[in-house]
């Protein structure tokens, strides 16, 4: 009798979207043996490129329902996967910690409150005199920043992380199509997935994860989907400033909601996710530093080196993200919010064990 991955390499299944979901469904599915097809029209434009890679699992306020059961399990699959491709790529890990925080006291007090009634021994209050956020205040020339810290949680750089996940798609073979699916149908208990330029690929099960792009490959009135763009964006700023030294900062942080990477000691990162937009504004530099209530000097006077965004897509109506079996070998995996990174190997592992029920 012949095993299960011996079975599995008989099925091919497609996957429609190239971003960091996609490609991790086909990470796992290759691992156990399918025959994967990975087909996007460019993957340069997807909007995984625009992630800066942030682990927000273990802060996550809310320790109830589907949502933190999905990040509960991510958090305990990630060194694992870590570990796994460093195969490919030595240098590809985990930064920790994370650290979240505000200027705001009510927000504090509900951290606070969050950390005290968890007991959890990887989370811990930060006050503004804290070793790991006196430097933070003293480069933003505040006095009242302060927020928790998570030594769970941290920051894989999504550049490397993208470019390890093809690295190993390579190497197992995986089949990269650049070509744009315009409709997929059922016949004969395949599925055919019809390209623009009239190409058809057939196979036996459709794994749907090209984000707001999903819902045009599937009948709305059968499956009631609806998916809201919204924009995920990023900048390095140049600092020219002697006295200050970005290094001195921790690795990754949040404050008042955005997102601070220092890269060296005269650039930094600050990326955010704004609701519902298709385009950045123009005053993004504006709208990116504007969260403290004064800038300190260098901030304001910092040169924009390179700017990047990418849409994403929200559930409209349902929690996030959208995890469902459609039809008899049609999955639809996509909504991720700004989670996508975090979440993909719990939601990588859901797909391939729907898909294990469906064909075996």
């Amino acid at each position: 009798m012949k095993s299960l991955k011996e079975n599995f390499q008989k099925a091919h299944i497609v996957i429609i979207g190239s971003g960091i979901i996609g490609k991790f469904n086909a990470l796992e599915l290759s691992e156990l043996g399918f025959q994967v097809t990975i087909i996007d029209p460019t993957q340069l434009q997807n909007s995984s490129n625009a992630a800066l890679g942030l682990l927000m699992g273990n802060m996550y306020q809310k320790r109830r329902g589907r949502s933190w059961d999905l990040r509960k399990q991510s958090i305990e699959l990630w060194p694992q996967w870590i570990t796994f491709l460093q195969k490919f790529n030595c240098e590809l890990n985990i930064e920790k910690p994370l650290i979240q925080l505000t200027t705001d006291e009510e927000k504090f007090k509900k951290l606070e409150k969050f950390v005290y009634e968890n007991n959890d021994q990887n989370l811990r209050i930060l006050e503004r005199d804290s070793i790991f956020i006196k430097n933070i205040n003293k480069a933003f020339q505040a006095t009242n920043i302060k927020g928790m810290i998570s030594f769970k949680d941290g920051r894989i750089n999504p550049f490397s992380l993208l470019q390890t996940l093809d690295k190993y798609l390579k190497h197992k073979k995986v089949n990269y199509l650049q070509g744009e699916i315009i409709k997929i149908r059922k016949s004969n208990n395949q599925w055919i997935s019809t390209t623009r330029n009239n190409e058809n690929i057939k196979s036996d099960m459709v794994i749907l994860c090209n984000s707001l792009k999903a819902i045009d490959l599937i009948d709305s009135l059968s499956h009631n989907i609806k998916l809201k763009p919204v924009l995920g964006q990023a900048m390095e700023i140049d600092v020219n400033d002697a006295e200050v030294d970005l290094l001195s900062l921790p690795k990754q942080f949040n404050i008042n909601g955005k997102n601070i990477i220092p890269k060296s000691k005269n650039k930094l990162i600050i990326g955010s996710t704004d609701e519902y937009s298709t385009k950045p504004e123009e005053n993004t530099f504006e709208k990116l530093t504007n969260f403290l209530d004064k800038k300190p000097n260098w901030l304001m006077k910092g040169k924009i080196s390179k700017k990047w965004y990418g849409i994403r897509s929200r559930p409209d109506g349902e929690p996030s993200p959208i995890m469902k079996n459609l039809e008899d070998g049609l999955i639809i995996c996509t909504g991720f919010y700004k989670n996508g990174i975090l979440l993909a190997p719990a939601c990588s592992k859901w797909v391939a064990n729907e898909i294990k029920n469906y064909l075996y």
